[in-house]
């Protein structure tokens, strides 16, 4: 018989949310889902993580083992043009989140980046954050900087107060689920303009790894069969599948049937990272990290999503 938890998403709506929710709820766990939308759907309440109140509410009428923490204001340009979003909802949405936790003592899974790992130019592991000074690893925007933070707040509750919590790093997650807005990563990016004929610009130079939300949720669900306080977890796709950027448009490309003739190529994009090659080994061997979509048929099941939802067929 699987063990079952009642479990909490925050940003429960959200891309990532939506497909967590679905892959804890497929195992068998009560999931209750909150986020910013406003509506009466099942096991779904409104609450914004920037105020208590509200999420003093959710806790009133709810007991939870495990809380996954992503509402987030998400993307580096965003975190530039709407910065008080994302310092109130990253850093004070987070802290009410650990002053819950402090009060309440259910264990916690939090969602940091990779991004935290700046412009560290060696293997990205988990403990490079331990061992070199924030200089050698320059977070490189505001949205870098308030994951890095999260994770502190993190560690220091579990100090002060002997909270339990997971912080977890994800690289560059894509999938059916992701609408398309201008702060998006790139392969959302890519295929919108694509699908749309729209020009977009491709920054020779770089080189990433790209995971499949499917392939992520996974994991991230096994923590709650495996949870080890105080534990980071980079989770990636396969290292074998790492592409430089126009290699990721070529794909997108085939997948939408178009040319090139839409691409402007440029040399390397200011104030980003030229290769993160980032390691999964703890995933692997804690979480039975697994992917299994490569990025040729990640990305076409993506543009299959995306023809429906903009119902271009």
């Amino acid at each position: 018989m699987v063990d079952t938890s009642k479990i909490l998403v925050t940003g429960g709506a959200g891309f990532i949310g939506t497909n967590l929710v679905n892959e804890l709820r497929g195992r068998g766990h009560d999931v209750l889902a909150v986020d910013l939308l406003n509506n009466e759907r099942d096991d779904y309440m409104r609450a914004d993580v920037r105020f208590m109140r509200q999420l003093e509410r959710v806790f009133e009428t709810n007991e939870f083992d495990y809380v996954y923490h992503l509402a987030a204001e998400y993307g580096r340009w965003n975190g530039e043009d709407h910065y008080e979003n994302l310092w109130q909802t990253n850093i004070v949405g987070t802290k009410n989140m650990l002053r819950l936790q402090e009060r309440y003592k259910f264990r916690m899974i939090f969602f940091s980046s990779a991004e935290v790992y700046g412009d560290y130019r060696g293997v990205m592991t988990e403990d490079v954050m331990e061992r070199n000074a924030i200089s050698d690893t320059y977070q490189m925007n505001d949205y870098a900087i308030t994951k890095w933070a999260g994770e502190l707040m993190c560690m220091n509750s579990s100090k002060m107060f002997g909270t339990e919590t997971v912080r977890l790093r994800p690289v560059n997650c894509y999938g059916p689920g992701e609408h398309y807005t201008p702060y998006r990563g790139f392969i959302p990016k890519f295929i919108f303009h694509a699908l749309h004929d729209k020009p977009y610009t491709v920054y020779r130079g770089h080189k990433r790894i790209i995971d499949f939300v499917e392939d992520s949720c996974r994991t991230w669900a096994n923590i709650v069969d495996n949870f080890i306080p105080g534990e980071a977890y980079n989770v990636a796709g396969r290292p074998e599948w790492e592409r430089t950027i126009d290699q990721y448009s070529d794909i997108v490309l085939k997948a939408v049937g178009k040319d090139d003739s839409l691409v402007t190529y440029k040399e390397a994009e200011p104030f980003t990272t030229d290769v993160k090659t980032v390691d999964c080994s703890k995933a692997i061997k804690d979480l039975k990290h697994d992917p299994k979509i490569t990025p040729e048929e990640g990305i076409k099941r993506t543009v299959e999503w995306m023809k429906w939802y903009y119902r271009l067929e």
